[in-house]
């Protein structure tokens, strides 16, 4: 789950996945304004078949992938 987000989220932001960490800030360290976050949200929620309601709770690449993991049907 993490490889496919992760993806999600460089081809977004144009970044190097391999630079990708579970720890990576998704709004400063990726440079992601609300419209690249409002991407990858969409993109994962279409991906995994989720609803990510919280977007504040976002602030990690782990808390994307805990997200989704918890709301995963």
């Amino acid at each position: 789950m993490f490889d496919r987000i992760r993806e999600i989220i460089a081809d977004q932001t144009g970044k190097n996945a391999d630079d990708i960490t579970m720890e990576t800030n998704v709004k400063t360290e990726l440079e992601a304004d609300s419209l690249d976050i409002f991407q990858i949200i969409n993109d994962i929620e279409d991906e995994f078949d989720v609803k990510i309601e919280n977007l504040e709770a976002i602030q990690t690449v782990g808390d994307v992938v805990k997200i989704v993991e918890e709301n995963k049907n």
